[in-house]
């Protein structure tokens, strides 16, 4: 059977500050209160998306692996992870904040969890005025005065604070400290990993638990990294109708492609499997006469296989990704 251009059957995530723009801004479909996160494409034990059309209709992402291997991830990526699918890709919606955290590097993830680590980026799809993120520190400190502002419930007031607006974008290595502020709509593209240490969370209580959501400072506090950066966000270019380069780490490659009118793609020098996520407005995209519709708020996955597509739109904006 040949692989062909897949789509995903979404899977939602109640989150205590999850709010109701992953329906009204991206038209999903779900019942359910407090949906904060749509998990796109996952690979995450128990956790795992299945082809929502066609003739794969009903697999999951792993018996996808399992079953192509590197005509479906990329020889190469294939070697690397073998059957696990190594991104994870979400839409979030923060109506209130997320807690302030921090994520592993693969080593101390492998020795702890026998896991990714977590290194990930945000890209901005809409945000309320004044909405912000908080992504590392704003001055520089010593673990030891880290841990008294913890105490002091006043680690906001060291955090570097980023009022921001649609097409932000911001790179966020493991050991990073972070958090996605109130009214901030994003998509995610982070490694498979589900680890993440809570350092803050404003003190609220889980109505579904009626209790505090755990802290992790003991396994935090060594994972932290406490440099101070001039600069937390990513500059890069909307040139139209080519791929320009976001984020390119060693753990994934994302590029900004805004299509207006009908552009070829030529996958031949690319050893892996692509990734679109369509961020605003919609396209088509045809593959050997077949055509595949995208709109804002979906996401589309092209096997390592396929090598040559065409898009068309009058105006769509994607995130392209790959390894």
């Amino acid at each position: 059977m040949e692989l062909y251009p897949l789509k995903f059957q979404p899977l939602y995530k109640y989150r205590i500050w999850g709010g109701e723009k992953l329906k009204t801004e991206l038209g999903k479909n779900y019942s359910e209160n407090l949906i904060g996160e749509s998990w796109e494409i996952s690979d995450v034990n128990n956790d795992e998306t299945i082809v929502i059309e066609g003739p794969l209709k009903g697999l999951t992402l792993k018996q996808l692996t399992k079953r192509f291997k590197g005509d479906f991830l990329g020889e190469t990526v294939y070697t690397a992870f073998g059957n696990n699918f190594p991104l994870l890709i979400k839409f979030i919606d923060a109506k209130t904040p997320l807690s302030i955290q921090v994520h592993p590097s693969n080593e101390i993830a492998k020795s702890r969890h026998n896991s990714f680590g977590k290194n990930e980026m945000w890209y901005v799809m809409q945000a309320e005025k004044e909405a912000e993120l908080i992504i590392g520190f704003k001055e520089d400190l010593s673990p030891k005065q880290y841990e008294q502002y913890l105490k002091d419930g006043k680690i906001l007031d060291v955090m570097n604070h980023e009022v921001v607006s649609k097409g932000d974008t911001f790179y966020i290595p493991t050991g990073r400290v972070h958090a996605i502020g109130a009214g901030v709509l994003l998509a995610e593209i982070q490694q498979t990993s589900d680890i993440t240490y809570r350092i803050y969370d404003y003190d609220r209580v889980d109505n579904t638990t009626g209790e505090k959501r755990e802290l992790h400072n003991d396994l935090a506090k060594d994972v932290i990294d406490f440099s101070v950066h001039d600069t937390y966000k990513t500059q890069y270019n909307k040139t139209v109708n080519q791929s320009n380069t976001l984020v390119h780490s060693p753990y994934f490659k994302t590029n900004f492609l805004k299509v207006e009118g009908n552009i070829t793609k030529d996958y031949s020098n690319l050893d892996s499997f692509v990734i679109y996520m369509c961020v605003d407005g919609n396209t088509q995209i045809e593959w050997k006469n077949d055509i595949f519709t995208l709109k804002k708020g979906e996401t589309l996955l092209l096997p390592a296989s396929i090598k040559n597509i065409s898009l068309s739109s009058t105006s769509c904006e994607l995130l392209e990704v790959y390894l």
